[in-house]
């Protein structure tokens, strides 16, 4: 027996029927237009039945080929490389330095950050580790980190007259996400500034799949004839 919808947990739900969403714009069931306005109900209701009358005139329900290339394009990555990355050092002084694009994040970074900036990119990153830690040492700096939604941040910094914001303090509960990296950050900001935030929203990275699978679709299709 099924458990009644009502009883199901909300994220779940959700969760369901935007795939559902994905998977019939992608097939050509729904407009762009329809998608998009489904798409934010989606986030935006919090009832289950209210949710999964979003899809429920949808022919096509999710499979596991769906899962798979979901977990693909939007999942984590990770490197299959059997040499483990252990440390980098950052070190700004009066200057700025970043990190960007698709780079191999190690087990340690260590950060001295006096007078200057740093900038890390973790959007395009492929991990080598299921936890990251950062060590941190900012004087008069400002420090950005850029995640995306499939990653956790904890921070614990001793800020002395500055300023730490993290958007990202939470850990996951999807129980889907068989393996979803966490990076700690530990150390001292005294005068400075340190700035953790999702560069890309988890209903942005959903459309851009979805528009790449309906791209892929079509593609075959074509191909057809």
């Amino acid at each position: 027996m099924s458990v009644p919808l009502q009883d199901r947990p909300l994220e779940s739900v959700r969760e369901e029927i935007i795939d559902q969403l994905i998977l019939n714009y992608s097939h050509g069931e729904l407009s762009a237009e329809a998608f998009e306005r489904r798409l934010d109900q989606a986030y935006n209701l919090q009832e289950q039945q209210k949710i999964a009358a979003l899809s429920a005139d949808l022919p096509l329900k999710s499979d596991p080929r769906y899962h798979s290339e979901k977990a693909a394009r939007l999942g984590p990555k990770f490197t299959s490389s059997t040499e483990d990355v252990e440390k980098m050092h950052m070190t700004s002084m009066l200057g700025s330095s970043h990190r960007s694009g698709e780079w191999v994040v190690p087990k340690e970074i260590h950060i001295k950050n006096y007078l200057g900036s740093i900038e890390l990119d973790f959007t395009c990153a492929i991990f080598s580790h299921p936890e990251v830690h950062i060590y941190m040492d900012c004087i008069l700096g400002s420090g950005e980190i850029y995640i995306p939604d499939s990653v956790d941040v904890i921070t614990d910094i001793n800020n002395i007259m500055g300023s730490v914001e993290n958007t990202r303090n939470t850990l996951a509960t999807n129980t889907q996400v068989k393996q979803r990296p966490c990076i700690y950050i530990k150390g001292r900001t005294i005068l400075g500034s340190l700035e953790v935030s999702v560069k890309r929203s988890m209903k942005m990275q959903l459309k851009q799949f979805a528009d790449g699978l309906k791209s892929l679709f079509s593609d075959q299709s074509n191909s057809k004839y």
